[in-house]
């Protein structure tokens, strides 16, 4: 990561593992650990993006990429020339969504696949962008980066949809998608005791399908997300 960014940001929850986050200060990154008080109002995983965005704008660098942790490690790990490439792209617009192809899509879990499919259903008949908006993964312009800490409200994981939303709502900026394979399936990466006790990828993936109530948490996803979206699409 650090041959391919000038600098690197860390906005992490408090119980983020303390020995990754002293490797990635060792090794020069900017690490801000969740200070909020109020424990009684969830993950706020919008919040949470933003303040990252926003400590990554101390940076003087005309562009930015967010990226979720677990997501971008597995993609430099597997997929670096792909990540190289999509970094070396994100100049040429203001805002980048970046999602799966049909190949990193379905390897996903059922329950993940069926619930995020509505939504990117949804966002495609409401604006006519056929884009894979659930990933947490973009690229900014310095000024949209800004405009999205300035701007945005959004303090859930429906940010999936409302950043570029509200981006394509405001004059003067240019969005752009690139589906990309690096964003394929990568939570079994922090699960090794458990998939080696289901015996394989695919049982313990099945493990996760027939868990009542992992599919009510992601349904619970589609629910912020379609919320968030009504007022930007109207």
């Amino acid at each position: 990561l650090l041959q391919m960014f000038s600098d690197i940001a860390v906005r992490a929850s408090r119980q983020a593992n303390q020995g990754s986050l002293s490797l990635f200060e060792s090794l020069g990154a900017v690490v801000e650990v969740d200070s909020s008080p109020d424990q009684n109002q969830g993950p706020q995983i919008g919040r949470a993006r933003r303040e990252a965005v926003a400590l990554a704008l101390e940076f003087d660098t005309p562009f930015y990429m967010h990226c979720d942790g677990d997501r971008i490690l597995h993609w430099v790990e597997n997929y670096p020339t792909e990540l190289a490439d999509i970094i070396s792209r994100i100049p040429e617009h203001d805002f980048t969504v970046f999602g799966r192809t049909t190949r990193a899509f379905n390897s996903h879990p059922r329950m993940q696949r069926d619930t995020e499919a509505i939504v990117n259903h949804l966002v495609h008949v409401n604006t006519g962008y056929a884009w894979d908006v659930m990933i947490g993964a973009r690229g900014f312009s310095k000024r949209a980066a800004q405009a999205i800490v300035d701007q945005s409200q959004d303090n859930e994981i429906s940010v999936d949809v409302t950043w570029p939303l509200l981006i394509r709502s405001l004059d003067g900026f240019s969005l752009a998608y690139i589906a990309t394979e690096g964003l394929e399936f990568e939570t079994h990466d922090l699960f090794l005791d458990e998939l080696e006790q289901a015996g394989s990828l695919e049982a313990w993936m099945e493990q996760l399908d027939s868990d009542i109530y992992m599919w009510l948490h992601r349904l619970e996803y589609v629910r912020l997300d379609l919320e968030a979206m009504l007022p930007l699409v109207r």
